[in-house]
């Protein structure tokens, strides 16, 4: 009998690192383990008030270690000898500033604790400055860089992120030979590959957070940069000209890593890319089907032929770039920069209260204190969505903004914030928490209508993720509002499985990615449809949220 061959994905979340060991033959997950980062979980280095979120590359290169060790020890005897390759996704855009040899600063004397040289995380929105100016000047050149990235830069992107940083620690701007994206430095650390200018860079983190396109010949001009700010000269040459989809060999396992984490010496290791592109592959992303990753916010994927859609330039999206999500496919990104973040801070702000009277009381021991908080914490969302179901959609008086985090797209906006409008003495929690899930449905809306407004069109929905597989009031909410029929990917991890189809390739076991999800792919749990009659309500409601939305822009630029 021929012994079966196993692929690793590695899923680099907000919170968490996640290890998922794959059969290849068959798709079945054999084994997974999870690691919380334990700095970011202490708050270190975070400043969220304004906006500040970094990670320690330490975070990262423990967590790798321990999950994938861990997972093989969980899996079946025989399972190691036979992994044949390693694949990575990660949060993005979330770079780094490295030394010469790829290292990165804050693991380097005088910057250990320096938040500045830590990984910008994705969420991390201190850019807004900068991406406005990187907006202004592209609408003066004589090429607009950020046309395909839907013609909007966001503070969530790698260039608004590093100049930020240069600009606000000398210290950082002088120890900075270049830049390197997370999901390119955990290929180039397990392949002993970490120079700036040699290893192997993600198209997928390139083209859209970078303004990289071939059409350009690469990253920005020299000039568009320098222009941007002096600062920045020079430092083009220290990137990168080359990039590399998901299917590509990044390079073999090194000797040291391959002892550490208890792996074969010859497992191939593959280009990175990001966690929802990976998402979309696990989830069994097909031509024309939105696939959403719907979590603390979401990323909306979608695909088509290069030869339908390659050359229409897609208004107010993150990006379309070639082979960023299937090789081979126009790979189209999209997203809302907060959705299950909406419900947590709503939960937080009817939490405080609860935890400050408690924690205070002299009724009741200590122990008692603890529980009695982790309790309701963990009640706050069952309990609204329970009453909420039960609220006649007649009643909808409240409208909401999802802009909590600014707005990723349609048009990035990280400046808008959120609203609720509408409120009553009547207003409770229920209805307050309802019009909030609405309100996300509707910032979905509005993507699936850009795309549509585009030209392209969109057959289905696919979604993946936490809120996918745990709320179906959520879901159903999302499905009347679309308007269309929405399909749960099986699998509780679908990143990683997405990164272990893409290792597959990558080891050779499969020609295509295509070929690896008909082998691997979980398939569907549920299909959530819509339902007439809230399909017509829901219609009208949604005009008052477009109406609001005006309103509010319109207003805060008077301002």
């Amino acid at each position: 009998m021929t012994q079966a061959k196993y692929t690793i994905g590695l899923d680099y979340g907000t919170d968490s690192v996640r290890s998922l060991i794959v059969n290849v033959e068959n798709g079945e997950e054999v084994a997974s383990v999870v690691f919380e980062y334990p700095r970011w979980k202490k708050g270190m280095y975070c400043d969220a008030p304004n906006n500040q979120f970094r990670q320690h590359p330490k975070d990262y290169l423990e967590g790798m270690e321990f999950t994938i060790v861990e997972a093989l020890k969980k899996a079946p005897a025989g399972v190691a000898e036979n992994v044949v390759g390693i694949s990575i996704d990660t949060t993005g855009s979330t770079p780094i500033a490295v030394d010469e040899k790829g290292t990165p600063l804050s693991l380097t004397p005088g910057f250990e604790e320096n938040p500045n040289a830590m990984f910008v995380l994705w969420k991390d929105h201190t850019g807004v400055k900068e991406a406005d100016e990187i907006n202004q000047l592209a609408r003066e050149w004589s090429i607009d860089f950020t046309k395909f990235e839907g013609g909007v830069y966001s503070s969530e992107w790698f260039w608004a992120k590093l100049l930020h940083v240069i600009r606000e620690d000398a210290g950082v701007f002088r120890a900075a030979n270049s830049w390197v994206e997370h999901c390119d430095w955990i290929p180039a650390i397990l392949t002993g590959n970490a120079n700036p200018k040699t290893l192997k860079r993600s198209r997928c983190a390139a083209g859209h957070k970078a303004m990289w396109h071939e059409a350009f010949g690469g990253l920005p001009t020299e000039e568009f940069l320098v222009k941007l700010d002096p600062l920045l000269s020079g430092l083009k040459d220290r990137l990168f000209k080359e990039t590399f989809t998901c299917d590509v060999s990044a390079g073999t396992i090194t000797p040291e890593w391959a002892a550490k984490l208890g792996l074969p010496a010859n497992v191939k290791v593959g280009v990175g890319a990001f966690d929802a592109h990976l998402g979309a592959l696990g989830a069994e992303i097909e031509p024309y089907f939105l696939s959403k990753v719907m979590g603390t916010s979401t990323c909306d994927m979608l695909i088509a032929p290069m030869e339908e859609v390659g050359d229409k330039l897609i208004s107010g999206i993150c990006g379309q770039v070639d082979g960023s999500i299937v090789p081979g496919m126009l790979g189209m990104e999209a997203g809302q920069s907060a959705f299950g973040d909406i419900y947590a801070w709503f939960k937080n702000v009817l939490l405080w209260p609860a935890e400050k009277i408690i924690s205070e009381s002299q009724l009741i021991g200590e122990a008692t204190k603890t529980k009695m908080i982790a309790e309701i914490s963990s009640r706050i969302i069952p309990e609204l969505t329970r009453a909420a179901e039960l609220i006649p959609m007649e009643e909808s008086s409240i409208v909401a903004l999802d802009w909590m985090n600014g707005r990723r797209t349609p048009d990035a906006n990280q400046n808008l914030k959120g609203v609720i409008s509408g409120l009553n003495l009547g207003s409770d929690a229920p209805r307050i928490f309802r019009a909030l899930v609405e309100a996300t449905a509707f910032g979905s809306k509005a993507i699936v209508d850009r795309f549509v407004s585009e030209g392209v069109r969109i057959d289905g929905v696919i979604a993946l993720g936490g809120v996918a597989k745990k709320s179906p009031f959520v879901m159903q909410i999302v499905c009347d509002v679309l308007n269309m029929p929405i399909k749960v990917a099986r699998s509780e991890q679908a990143c990683a499985l997405g990164s272990a189809m893409a290792a597959a390739v990558v080891a050779g076991v499969y020609s295509t990615t295509s070929e690896a999800q008909k082998k691997m792919g979980g398939g569907f749990e549920t299909t959530y449809s819509p339902i007439p009659e809230n399909v017509a309500r829901y219609a009208k409601l949604y005009e008052k949220y477009v109406a609001l939305g005006k309103v509010i822009e319109f207003g805060l630029k008077s301002i």
